[in-house]
């Protein structure tokens, strides 16, 4: 084996896993003519916030104890900046103010809350018109009792039916049920006698 060969100075041999490797370079303290590693970071301040000094254990301790986030701020402006601290510092806006559209509502809209519906959804589902304005409130519909309801079920009706509907109604279904009209049949003298009495209760209640 030729040892002066050419091919010997080819080989590269793996650094063994045992062998110490070299140590990063530390940054160095930035106090000026400090000479020690600077391990500990310290915030620059308001207006470069993400930035930081680099400093030793001694400086940093100095720094810190004498470090002022408002240092150049006048009352007004730290009072304002606490302020805004409350919500993060972001922008808001008043209830019921919807910052995408008009600075005034229109003077003849009448709406009891404010919404965005970009998919109109809710207009589909009839809860305010087009110009997002809140429909006017269907008058309140009197409450009728549990036999009252019953009543105005037998006889084909609403719970909303007025007098005159239930007028008509019960003059339609006698005509309808009454054995003259079906040639002497007596097969719905139990459906004529629930009417009759159903329009009993109601007249009753001054319904009819």
């Amino acid at each position: 084996m030729d040892l002066n060969s050419r091919l010997f100075d080819s080989i590269r041999i793996k650094p063994s896993c045992d062998e110490p490797k070299a140590a990063a370079a530390e940054p160095a303290c930035e106090s000026p003519g400090c000479g020690q590693p600077g391990l500990h970071r310290a915030p620059k301040g308001r207006k470069a916030e993400g930035q930081y000094w680099r400093f030793c254990i001694d400086h940093v301790r100095a720094y810190n104890a004498a470090y002022n986030y408002f240092d150049g701020m006048n009352d007004a402006a730290v009072q304002a900046y606490q302020k805004d601290a409350i919500i993060g510092h972001r922008p808001t806006w008043a209830m019921g103010v919807n910052r995408a559209g008009p600075e005034k509502p229109e003077a003849d809209a009448v709406r009891d809350w404010a919404y965005v519906d970009p998919l109109g959804i809710l207009r589909a589902g009839g809860v305010g018109d087009a110009r997002g304005r809140a429909k006017a409130a269907e008058p309140e519909r009197p409450r009728r009792s549990a036999a009252l309801r019953k009543a105005l079920d037998v006889m084909g009706l609403d719970e909303g039916a007025d007098t005159a509907a239930i007028k008509a109604q019960y003059k339609t279904l006698v005509k309808r049920f009454h054995p003259d009209a079906n040639g002497g049949d007596r097969s719905f003298e139990d459906r004529l006698r629930d009417i009759i009495r159903a329009h009993d209760v109601l007249r009753a209640a001054g319904l009819c």
